[in-house]
């Protein structure tokens, strides 16, 4: 089986973190939750992580939270910063995790195609954020987030970062770049497990929380407590999650996200080249811009679910097909859905080589059904 579909989440997953969790579940304790060994234990590997994520992405490690994900997260950000008396700006670029919670909330939306030059033209006196992706699930397609980040500070904005496609694979500083608030999820570039992510504060931009409850300190006090990371943690961790990315993190430092940024980039590349060359396939990918290892494409007069069935059952090359949750990417290039195939670090160029012959089979195979 050949896995091209780590945009959805990733395939490799290093040994040491799944020998991590396995130790912890052997011993497991629960994070401020008592003095005993196994709850001190959990919040030391809590606490640790933290400051290793602090270090990732350059901010505070009492700002960093976790989450189930960066759906939770976005929707913690959106939620508990805006009303629907503000306006924000975004971008064609995003998933609905980004869309939908502006939508549910009302507030007034700008869509941009992700430069400053543009979203100048849209600010208003009620804007009051940039939220936008780093790298485009579809297309892969990198933004300039230091060239908004600056936008940001010069027009007094938020700036409010999903890092989906890119935590684990480009380096990212918040400090530098002016990142107000970043969201991450931990089971694709970071490598850790399903069901852990969070959201990194530079500063304090004042969230109310999405949800309220146990926090192991101030438990006669009605409301949450409003200090960071506690305002945003109620209940029970993820600690097995957290753990995962405790480990993952020291896999990635010691492979060194540079690396795996130029492996992934260059098989990317070289696949969005080779079909470039196909008159009967359509490549959505930006020339202006750099990209990831993500290439979404379509064959003319094929169904995009039929192709990545093929690919699967014919072949075992694991793809995605579908609107992959971002519909104003397919607004932009005039499609119901795409063809993705996303290069993982343990992907190779025969990866790459043998899902194109695979391609080219399907297209011969569909030729001979139209003849006949």
């Amino acid at each position: 089986m050949i896995y091209l579909d780590n945009a959805a989440t990733s395939f490799f997953k290093p040994p040491q973190m799944i020998e991590a969790v396995c130790e912890y579940l052997k011993h497991p304790g629960n994070p401020n939750r008592g003095s005993h060994k196994a709850a001190m234990d959990a919040a030391r590997i809590v606490l640790d992580t933290r400051m290793e994520l602090a270090e990732f992405f350059d901010c505070h490690f009492s700002g960093v939270i976790f989450t189930s994900g960066i759906t939770e997260s976005l929707n913690t950000v959106i939620a508990g910063m805006f009303t629907a008396r503000d306006h924000i700006i975004t971008t064609y670029m995003e998933h609905n995790s980004v869309l939908r919670p502006l939508y549910r909330l009302g507030c007034e939306l700008s869509v941009s195609d992700g430069s400053p030059e543009q979203m100048e033209g849209l600010l208003k006196d009620t804007t009051k954020a940039v939220v936008m992706n780093h790298v485009s699930n579809v297309t892969g397609e990198i933004n300039d987030i230091r060239a908004v980040g600056k936008f940001c500070r010069e027009k007094g904005l938020f700036f409010i970062l999903d890092t989906a496609q890119s935590a684990g694979v480009l380096p990212i500083s918040m400090e530098k770049e002016g990142i107000d608030v970043l969201c991450f999820t931990g089971h694709k570039g970071l490598l850790g497990m399903q069901g852990i992510g969070g959201l990194c504060l530079r500063g304090e931009p004042g969230i109310e929380p999405l949800k309220v409850g146990g926090s192991g300190i101030r438990s006669f006090d009605r409301r949450q407590p409003a200090t960071y990371p506690s305002a945003l943690e109620a209940g029970t961790q993820n600690v097995p999650g957290i753990v995962s990315l405790n480990a993952s993190l020291q896999y990635l430092k010691e492979r060194g996200i540079e690396n795996i940024l130029e492996h992934e980039r260059s098989l990317g590349g070289y696949f969005a080249g080779k079909l470039a060359s196909c008159d009967r396939i359509t490549l959505y990918r930006n020339p202006r811009k750099e990209h990831v290892g993500i290439v979404s494409f379509n064959i003319e007069d094929m169904d995009a679910g039929i192709v990545s069935d093929r690919l699967s059952h014919l072949f075992e090359i694991e793809t995605r097909a579908g609107a992959h949750c971002a519909p104003l990417v397919h607004r932009h290039y005039n499609t119901q859905s795409m063809v993705r195939v996303s290069f993982g670090i343990h992907n190779t160029k025969t990866d790459a080589d043998r899902c194109l012959q695979a391609l080219e089979e399907i297209m011969e195979r569909t030729g001979k059904e139209v003849k006949r």
